[in-house]
């Protein structure tokens, strides 16, 4: 026999693999394990850097726009949250917008903190680059964990193509952001009264979610959407806080205050957070996607506590932030007259609708401090308003910014070119409108099918969706989805151009952006933005 022969009928020994051990366990050890760094945590709260270098507007309402005015706007959401989870868990935030952070500084602050979870708000113009920064947590071991009013409406279609997104956490994320993380890191023994108290609270079915081997269960998890193998479970909705006041207040000092800017405000603001939810039925508002017509208000004597602790960090300037601050006469008439009575000595902002105020109102808020009002007035024509079910009309409008005027509060008027029904004509009607109101600002953005909004669902079901449409190019200052029969991207663009143009260009608008430049250096930079933006849109009128 042939030694070849002899070798094919060898009895050939059977092969001992090595036993590898699992890759994404020796990622997570090698940056979650032991030896971590003094400077690791827990969970790192997340406003990423911008797709382009621009500010971009992060919150509920104002989301995912780059902000043509060059405001700068505080992450107190993320403050919110930290505030739940201290001190049983290491927090930190970075809000890189505000801090003109690149994303190679922002990847060399991962690598310092080593965060063992990573939340961060998404939006629909920002979605691509909001998963980079999933996507750069993710390759460092972290669980990635988004929220906001994008991947509420469309958790599945948000998840499904991009696998560096671990969970997302529908609607309200406060409470369900402490649910995951006490389940996941066994602490729900650790909660203090405060936390327990909020559970029980706010819902009575409350119970922690673990199956019968002890695992943890997060399938039980209210609020929570998460990957069981190829598949995205999302589980049932979690109630709504019932009582605000109960909430700690946010850990303010985690964000850079003195980043924060606002065109009139001299030096820094902040926000505080008065209210949640909004009652009126606007077609193409995303507030109502996160916190629905539900309306839940902090008391007078909470918001001044808030108030006073922003005082001591040497916050003088203050936004009401809220769906709708005057949605309640009783909470704005108390805390105005607090703030009268205890001397506070602040300015403020908030924002109005012109059917929630009159002039008594108006007055009181004017002798405790308010600065400005910005409206959302968005049409001058009221077949418009009424095809968005705005519930307002023009002439309302014009009386409650007369009262505001005469309060000596300044008023900033937001418009809104291309809602349902919107012609040339129309449109010529919000521009001369617009010019016939007291308005210290006027700002014209095209409208924006946000998911979840009746608008969305309209622009779907007739096919308004420009083709090639992508989540990207919902953006209501340097593009648009939309694409009517009667009105063209194009043309939409081209009448949002030509309304701010019309507006601004007069004297009154010009001398009010050139007291601006009396402010402080951040302020003459506003002024230079909104004066080259404007001009780079006359140069692309052709």
């Amino acid at each position: 026999m042939s030694q070849s022969e002899n070798l094919g009928t060898r009895r050939v020994p059977k092969l001992r693999m090595a036993k590898f051990p699992d890759a994404d366990e020796v990622v997570r050890q090698g940056v979650m394990g032991e030896g971590r760094p003094e400077t690791a945590v827990d969970i790192l709260l997340v406003n990423p850097p911008t797709p382009d270098g621009e500010l971009w507007i992060r919150t509920q309402h104002r989301v995912g726009r780059r902000t043509r005015e060059n405001m700068v706007w505080p992450q107190v959401s993320l403050a919110q949250m930290a505030a739940l989870l201290h001190p049983q868990y290491k927090v930190a935030i970075i809000d890189a917008n505000a801090e003109r952070m690149t994303w190679p500084q922002f990847t060399k602050k991962l690598d310092e903190l080593q965060p063992k979870y990573y939340l961060t708000q998404v939006t629909a113009p920002t979605l691509e680059n909001d998963m980079y920064g999933c996507f750069l947590a993710k390759a460092r071991g972290a669980t990635t964990i988004a929220f906001g009013t994008h991947v509420t409406p469309i958790p599945r279609e948000t998840m499904r193509p991009y696998p560096a997104l671990d969970m997302i956490l529908l609607g309200e994320p406060d409470l369900t952001i402490r649910d995951l993380l006490d389940h996941l890191e066994g602490k729900i023994s650790d909660r203090p009264a405060n936390i327990q108290k909020l559970f029980a609270d706010h819902d009575p079915t409350y119970a922690p979610s673990f199956k019968a081997d002890g695992r943890v269960d997060l399938s039980g998890i209210k609020g929570l959407v998460w990957r069981n193998g190829d598949d995205v479970v999302v589980n049932w909705t979690r109630p709504f806080l019932p009582n605000l006041d109960d909430i700690p207040l946010p850990m303010h000092h985690l964000l850079p205050l003195q980043s924060y800017r606002m065109p009139y405000i001299k030096g820094p603001f902040t926000f505080i957070v008065t209210s949640r939810g909004c009652p009126a039925g606007c077609t193409y508002c995303i507030k109502h996607v996160s916190y629905q017509y539900t309306v839940r208000l902090r008391s007078p004597q909470s918001l001044m506590e808030e108030l006073w602790q922003l005082k001591k960090l040497g916050m003088n300037n203050i936004h009401m932030y809220a769906d709708l601050f005057t949605v309640n006469r009783e909470q704005v008439m108390g805390l105005c007259q607090r703030m009268i009575d205890e001397k506070i000595n602040i300015k403020w902002t908030c924002n109005s609708r012109v059917d929630y105020v009159d002039e008594e109102m108006l007055a009181l808020m004017g002798k405790a401090g308010c600065r400005l009002i910005s409206w959302g007035i968005e049409s001058g024509n009221e077949e418009i308003l009424k095809k968005a079910r705005k519930g307002a009309d023009p002439a309302k409008a014009e009386r409650a910014l007369r009262w505001a005027r005469q309060a000596g509060i300044m008023n900033w008027g937001y418009f809104i070119i291309g809602l349902p029904g919107e012609t040339e004509e129309t449109i010529r009607d919000t521009i001369e409108f617009a010019k016939k109101l007291p308005l210290d600002i006027a700002l014209f953005h095209v409208a924006a099918p946000y998911p979840g909004t009746p608008f969305f669902f309209q622009v779907v079901k007739n096919n308004w969706f420009r083709p090639g449409t992508r989540w990207e190019q919902v953006d209501m200052d340097k593009g648009t989805v939309l694409d009517y029969e009667n009105l063209s991207a194009e043309r939409l663009l081209y009448w949002q151009r030509r309304a701010f143009r019309e507006w601004a260009f007069r004297p009154g608008p010009i001398l009010t952006y050139l007291k601006m430049l009396t402010y402080d250096f951040r302020t003459f930079k506003t002024a230079l933005n909104v004066g080259l933006q404007t001009l780079a849109w006359q140069r692309g009128e052709e």
